[in-house]
This record gives structure tokens, sequence and C-alpha cells, in this order.
């Protein structure tokens, strides 16, 4: 799967442009990015399985977490974030962080299954009511350089679990039907419902 069908995929799948995803397609561009806090810490990205394996849980098929989605996330965030979303992200991490605490006294990484899914599905609400700040103008009228993202950090991590995981040969193989040598070409093919939907 090339990046383009990553996008088509994940656009599909969440209604919406991927964020980054212009970088993406472009490919490796030296000095369009700034790393600041990436690539994460190990415990950094353990803490992004979390969150993923929380919006992609296991089931019948292994979730986010046996997919290593952190380890794409932290990546994705590296490579195809601007600096602008970067900041954004790492402020995302100590929202939930200290939002876990302030609730249930804890790090997010010790809560049990259903106190995660509770804190994010609150943080998820609060992500669909963002609205992004206005520019900012200065005297003149001239608008200043971007300082805030306008994207919310929960929609970055939501979409990123998404496109790591359905990428991954787990999603793609476990999740998803897959043929990876196929044969004729079937126009008319049966399905019943709740069968997987199929990878390419």
């Amino acid at each position: 799967m090339n990046r383009r069908e990553v996008l088509t995929l994940v656009s599909t799948i969440i209604g919406g442009s991927v964020i980054g995803g212009s970088a993406l397609l472009q490919g490796c561009n030296p000095g369009a990015k700034i790393a600041l806090a990436f690539p994460l810490t190990p415990k950094g990205i353990a803490f992004l399985d979390e969150v993923a394996e929380t919006i992609i849980p296991t089931t019948d098929s292994p979730g986010a977490k046996a997919a290593q989605v952190g380890a794409f996330i932290d990546k994705y965030v590296t490579d195809c974030f601007d600096e602008i979303d970067q900041l954004t992200f790492i402020k995302g991490i100590n929202t939930i962080e200290e939002e876990s605490n302030s609730k249930f006294n804890k790090g997010f990484v010790a809560l049990n299954p259903e106190e995660k899914k509770t804190l994010l599905t609150s943080i998820d609400a609060e992500a669909k009511k963002f609205k992004a700040a206005a520019p900012v103008k200065s005297e003149n009228g001239v608008v200043a350089e971007k300082t805030v993202s306008k994207n919310h950090y929960f929609k970055m991590m939501k979409q990123l679990t998404i496109a790591g995981y359905f990428t991954s040969e787990i999603g793609s193989t476990k999740a998803l039907r897959h043929v990876a040598v196929p044969g004729r070409f079937e126009a008319c093919v049966d399905y019943k419902k709740g069968d997987h939907l199929w990878s390419e």
C-alpha cells in the first residue's frame, strides 16, 4: 500500500483530511520540519500504545498495541508534522496525563481499561467541539505566522491510530481480510453482516 492509498483509506474511515498528509505525500524534505521532543523515549511510545489500544482495543482480532501503533505515531509525528503540530501533540500527551492524575490520582498508563475509556471519551467529546483560533493580525492587518495548531491533539491521535493500525500487518490481515496473491477477478463477492472489510 503506497502513501496515497494510506491517506485515502484513513480519510475514508474518519471522514476528512489527514493531518500532516501533505508532508507524507512530498516525502523527505530536509528543513521542512523541526524535530522537538521527537522521536519519543520508549516510555513515551508505550504511552501512545496505551492510548491507541484504548481507541482500537483487542477484540476478536489483536488491538493497536499488538500492532505497535505507538512507534508508528512517533515516526509519523517526527517526519510529517510541522513544529506547531508537534508542540500541540506533546502538550496533548501532557494534558492526558494531567487529566488522568486529576480525575483518578494516577497516570494514564496505570488506569484500568474502563478508566482509560472514560477519560478518552470525555477528551474526544471536547475534540469534537474544538474550533481553531482565528489567525492573529498585527496592527497593519498582516496575518501573523501560525502560532497555534488548527487541529485538536486528540484528533491527531485518533487519525494516526487508525492509519497505523489498518496499514500494519496485524490490522490488514487480522482485522481486515487480506489476499496476498489474488487469484481470478470476481466482480461480485457475497457479503454477510459482520464480515471484515478487505485490505489490499
